[in-house]
């Protein structure tokens, strides 16, 4: 590669960042989507009428 060699210390070092990189991405990305979805929970529930919150209310107490 243009005369450079790679040591293992380098193949180590990409390695461990990209893993690094690679986990914090999913969590990142699962908190995102956690807020995501209460924000679409609570969108829905916005709009639904007082007769379908109550229904709901009543699933919810059964169980």
């Amino acid at each position: 590669m243009f005369g450079l060699e790679v040591s293992a210390i380098g193949i180590f070092l990409m390695l461990l960042t990209s893993v690094a990189s690679f986990l914090l991405g999913r969590w990142f990305s699962r908190n995102w989507r956690a807020k995501r979805r209460a924000k679409d929970v609570a969108k829905a529930r916005a709009n639904e009428t007082r007769q379908q919150r109550r229904a709901r209310e009543r699933r919810q107490g059964v169980r």
